[in-house]
């Protein structure tokens, strides 16, 4: 993929009203190209609204929406480009899943004599060549959801739109979905729409978190856990030596939680690596004959987001 010289997707101080409710208000975050970026938010945040105008399904009534430099309203530029697996999208029942391919393939100006080559390799690229000539209508819930994938990059598009892939399917087969989005990681730019933040943490580089239609934090996924910023140790007892972990070089602060058992330690100036920093908490705390079991860094998404939004 050519390196570009702009996002590959930008909200520029976007808003949309439905009737008196403000969706999305003045929310602006860029998406780089390569990078896979997660949408986060609860119920009524806005990050379905602001993943239908990156689509071109809505119009913004203030601000821009661009997907690769030009405006998310350019299907016709965009087309083949950008694609979109809708969380509900539903397959044709009585074509088969060999038809369908091909002819969404033909829709985006693949020559017809490319087309079922086409469709036969991005069906291969999840597992489900077998399927070809089975009708959509008798595929399982992760069997569809496959072909929506396959569906979502088939030719080869730059962006790719997903709304939450994982939804409704058994852990199995999310870790299977989960994988095969990892594999197309770095081939095109991803957004991923879910509630899933576990999921969202894993395969995410970054991600922006809304609340009532603002953007309340974006950044890189370490920026937004604070990765490299603050480490969380749960020990066996307590109590701990304090003061010995405060004047620990480049600390900044540090906290004991007794009922949690839990040490967090603060070091926000800090410009090495966490390794280093958690190498040295835990040979003052294993010094002091102090049991660990366990060390994480940074607060988690999931606390992240707790800490952020109602």
């Amino acid at each position: 993929m050519s390196k570009l010289t702009f996002p590959a997707v930008s909200l520029r101080a976007v808003s949309k009203r439905f009737g008196s409710t403000l969706a999305v208000n003045n929310a602006s975050f860029d998406v780089n190209q390569g990078s896979c970026f997660g949408l986060i938010g609860p119920n009524g945040a806005g990050k379905t609204t602001a993943f239908s105008i990156i689509a071109g399904y809505l119009h913004p009534d203030e601000g821009l929406a661009l997907v690769l430099d030009h405006d998310a309203r350019a299907t016709e530029y965009l087309k083949a480009r950008l694609a979109v697996l809708p969380q509900d999208a539903l397959l044709p029942a009585y074509e088969t899943v060999g038809e369908f391919l091909t002819y969404l393939a033909k829709l985006q100006g693949i020559a017809s004599d490319q087309a079922e080559r086409e469709a036969r390799k991005a069906l291969d690229d999840v597992d489900g060549g077998e399927w070809w000539t089975r009708r959509c209508g008798k595929l399982s819930h992760g069997m569809a959801k496959r072909v929506g994938i396959a569906q979502a990059f088939l030719g080869n598009p730059e962006v790719v739109l997903l709304d939450e892939p994982t939804a409704g399917l058994d852990p199995r087969i999310a870790f299977e979905i989960r994988s095969l989005i990892k594999r197309r990681k770095g081939d095109c730019t991803l957004i991923i729409s879910s509630h899933n933040l576990h999921e969202l943490e894993e395969i995410c580089d970054a991600a922006a978190i809304l609340d009532r239609g603002q953007v309340v934090a974006a950044g890189t996924m370490e920026e937004l856990t604070s990765t490299s910023k603050e480490l969380r140790v749960l020990v066996a007892r307590g109590p701990l030596p304090m003061e010995k972990i405060r004047e620990i070089p480049d600390v900044t602060r540090a906290e004991y939680e007794a009922t949690e058992r839990t040490l967090t330690v603060y070091f926000d100036g800090f410009v090495g690596e966490t390794e280093d920093m958690i190498a040295r908490i835990l040979t003052l705390l294993l010094s002091e004959n102090i049991k660990i079991s366990g060390v994480m860094k940074g607060r988690g998404l999931e606390q992240r987001v707790m800490e952020l939004t109602d």
